[in-house]
């Protein structure tokens, strides 16, 4: 008798990433519209990606079983 894998979860597969000491990256928010009355310098930090702190890490890695 096969035993059930443990399926990750897809929308958390495309929006993490895992870094090679195993913390979590993410990409940051409020940039996708309404950029007109932002100024370039928060546009232009919102496009670096940030670390999750560590409770959320634990959440996140959870979800993503296959890596």
């Amino acid at each position: 008798m096969a035993k059930n894998k443990m399926k990750s979860h897809r929308g958390a597969m495309k929006r993490f990433k895992l870094t090679g000491t195993g913390k979590v990256k993410r990409n940051k928010a409020y940039k996708s519209h309404l950029t007109a009355k932002k100024t370039p310098k928060r546009t232009m930090n919102l496009r670096k990606a940030t670390v999750l702190t560590h409770a959320d890490q634990k959440r996140i890695k959870s979800v993503l079983i296959g890596k």
